[in-house]
Protein backbone atom coordinates (compact mmCIF):
# COMPACT_ATOMS: atom_id res chain seq x y z
CA UNK A 1 0.00 0.00 0.00
CA UNK A 2 1.43 3.58 -0.80
CA UNK A 3 0.67 5.26 2.33
CA UNK A 4 2.37 8.05 4.27
CA UNK A 5 1.65 9.53 7.48
CA UNK A 6 1.56 13.49 7.51
CA UNK A 7 0.84 14.81 10.37
CA UNK A 8 0.12 11.89 12.04
CA UNK A 9 -3.06 11.34 9.79
CA UNK A 10 -2.27 8.15 7.01
CA UNK A 11 -2.49 9.65 3.64
CA UNK A 12 -3.18 7.22 0.44
CA UNK A 13 -1.72 7.79 -3.11
CA UNK A 14 -3.85 8.05 -5.87
CA UNK A 15 -3.03 4.45 -6.94
CA UNK A 16 -4.48 2.94 -4.04
CA UNK A 17 -7.71 4.28 -5.59
CA UNK A 18 -9.59 1.74 -7.84
CA UNK A 19 -11.51 4.54 -9.74
CA UNK A 20 -7.77 5.23 -11.46
CA UNK A 21 -8.27 2.40 -13.46
CA UNK A 22 -11.34 2.33 -14.97
CA UNK A 23 -10.76 1.97 -18.68
CA UNK A 24 -7.44 1.65 -18.76
CA UNK A 25 -6.78 -1.26 -20.71
CA UNK A 26 -9.22 0.63 -23.29
CA UNK A 27 -7.30 4.01 -23.13
CA UNK A 28 -3.71 1.99 -23.76
CA UNK A 29 -4.77 0.63 -27.06
CA UNK A 30 -5.72 4.14 -28.35
CA UNK A 31 -2.62 5.49 -26.82
CA UNK A 32 -0.47 3.17 -28.59
CA UNK A 33 -2.12 3.33 -31.62
CA UNK A 34 -1.75 7.24 -31.61
CA UNK A 35 2.03 6.81 -30.57
CA UNK A 36 2.40 4.57 -33.65
CA UNK A 37 1.14 7.23 -36.16
CA UNK A 38 3.32 9.61 -33.78
CA UNK A 39 6.62 7.72 -34.48
CA UNK A 40 5.50 6.96 -37.96
CA UNK A 41 5.52 10.94 -38.49
CA UNK A 42 8.99 11.47 -36.72
CA UNK A 43 10.43 9.33 -39.12
CA UNK A 44 9.88 11.16 -42.07
CA UNK A 45 12.22 14.56 -41.37
CA UNK A 46 14.83 11.86 -40.16
CA UNK A 47 14.27 9.49 -43.31
CA UNK A 48 14.86 12.47 -45.43
CA UNK A 49 18.15 13.81 -43.36
CA UNK A 50 19.14 9.93 -43.67
CA UNK A 51 18.38 10.04 -47.80
CA UNK A 52 20.64 13.05 -48.14
CA UNK A 53 23.36 12.07 -45.89
CA UNK A 54 23.45 8.57 -48.01
CA UNK A 55 23.97 10.39 -51.13
CA UNK A 56 26.64 12.86 -49.53
CA UNK A 57 28.49 9.70 -48.04
CA UNK A 58 28.05 7.50 -51.20
CA UNK A 59 25.36 5.14 -49.92
CA UNK A 60 27.15 4.50 -46.89
CA UNK A 61 24.67 6.98 -44.65
CA UNK A 62 21.57 4.68 -46.42
CA UNK A 63 22.81 2.01 -43.89
CA UNK A 64 21.07 4.05 -41.22
CA UNK A 65 17.58 3.39 -42.41
CA UNK A 66 18.14 -0.06 -40.58
CA UNK A 67 17.75 1.26 -37.30
CA UNK A 68 15.64 4.54 -38.21
CA UNK A 69 12.46 3.32 -36.98
CA UNK A 70 13.83 1.64 -33.70
CA UNK A 71 15.85 4.92 -32.83
CA UNK A 72 13.03 7.42 -33.38
CA UNK A 73 10.66 5.00 -30.90
CA UNK A 74 13.43 5.25 -28.47
CA UNK A 75 14.03 8.83 -28.72
CA UNK A 76 10.32 9.49 -28.44
CA UNK A 77 9.71 7.56 -25.37
CA UNK A 78 12.78 8.73 -23.67
CA UNK A 79 11.59 12.19 -23.84
CA UNK A 80 7.92 11.90 -23.85
CA UNK A 81 7.26 9.13 -21.17
CA UNK A 82 10.36 9.82 -19.70
CA UNK A 83 9.82 13.58 -19.02
CA UNK A 84 7.76 15.11 -15.82
CA UNK A 85 4.35 13.94 -16.95
CA UNK A 86 5.52 10.48 -17.40
CA UNK A 87 3.41 10.09 -20.33
CA UNK A 88 3.36 10.03 -24.41
CA UNK A 89 1.63 12.33 -26.45
CA UNK A 90 -0.92 9.69 -26.94
CA UNK A 91 -1.21 8.57 -23.09
CA UNK A 92 -1.81 12.19 -22.35
CA UNK A 93 -4.11 12.78 -25.04
CA UNK A 94 -6.07 9.00 -23.75
CA UNK A 95 -5.95 11.30 -19.76
CA UNK A 96 -3.24 8.24 -18.66
CA UNK A 97 0.47 8.19 -17.32
CA UNK A 98 2.55 5.67 -16.35
CA UNK A 99 3.49 5.64 -12.55
CA UNK A 100 5.90 3.46 -10.76
CA UNK A 101 4.49 1.67 -7.74
CA UNK A 102 7.09 3.24 -5.06
CA UNK A 103 5.89 6.62 -5.81
CA UNK A 104 9.19 7.56 -7.16
CA UNK A 105 9.03 9.32 -11.33
CA UNK A 106 9.92 7.74 -14.32
CA UNK A 107 12.78 8.35 -15.57
CA UNK A 108 14.33 8.03 -19.43
CA UNK A 109 15.83 4.51 -18.98
CA UNK A 110 13.20 2.80 -17.35
CA UNK A 111 10.54 4.47 -19.65
CA UNK A 112 12.94 2.94 -22.46
CA UNK A 113 12.98 -0.29 -20.90
CA UNK A 114 8.86 -0.45 -20.46
CA UNK A 115 8.39 0.27 -24.46
CA UNK A 116 11.21 -2.22 -24.73
CA UNK A 117 9.29 -5.30 -23.18
CA UNK A 118 6.36 -4.13 -24.05
CA UNK A 119 7.83 -4.70 -27.91
CA UNK A 120 9.81 -7.49 -27.10
CA UNK A 121 6.97 -9.27 -25.20
CA UNK A 122 4.47 -8.80 -28.05
CA UNK A 123 7.32 -10.52 -30.50
CA UNK A 124 7.07 -13.92 -28.00
CA UNK A 125 4.35 -13.81 -25.73
CA UNK A 126 1.22 -12.03 -27.43
CA UNK A 127 -1.25 -13.53 -25.97
CA UNK A 128 0.52 -13.73 -22.39
CA UNK A 129 1.05 -10.29 -22.03
CA UNK A 130 -2.70 -9.25 -23.50
CA UNK A 131 -4.18 -12.45 -21.06
CA UNK A 132 -1.85 -10.84 -17.52
CA UNK A 133 -3.57 -7.47 -17.68
CA UNK A 134 -7.35 -8.93 -17.48
CA UNK A 135 -7.04 -11.24 -14.42
CA UNK A 136 -4.31 -8.68 -12.49
CA UNK A 137 -4.90 -6.03 -9.96
CA UNK A 138 -4.56 -3.06 -11.40
CA UNK A 139 -5.13 -4.17 -14.90
CA UNK A 140 -1.30 -4.20 -15.30
CA UNK A 141 0.17 -5.62 -18.22
CA UNK A 142 3.67 -8.53 -18.33
CA UNK A 143 5.96 -5.99 -18.69
CA UNK A 144 3.99 -3.48 -15.29
CA UNK A 145 4.42 -6.42 -13.48
CA UNK A 146 8.00 -6.98 -14.01
CA UNK A 147 9.25 -3.31 -13.43
CA UNK A 148 6.94 -2.56 -11.34
CA UNK A 149 4.77 0.18 -12.81
CA UNK A 150 1.53 0.47 -13.47
CA UNK A 151 -0.84 2.81 -15.69
CA UNK A 152 -3.01 4.85 -14.18
CA UNK A 153 -5.92 7.99 -15.14
CA UNK A 154 -5.46 11.57 -14.74
CA UNK A 155 -8.13 12.89 -14.12
CA UNK A 156 -8.99 10.64 -11.22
Amino acid sequence: MNARVLDGEIMTSKLDDVRAYDGVRTRRVFACIIDYLVVGLLTIPFAIVIFVLGIITLGLGWMLFSILVPAVAVLYIWNTLGSRDQATLGMKAMGIRLDRLDGTPIDGMTAVVHSVLFWAGNVILTPLVLLVALFTDRKRTLHDLLLGTVVSRTDR
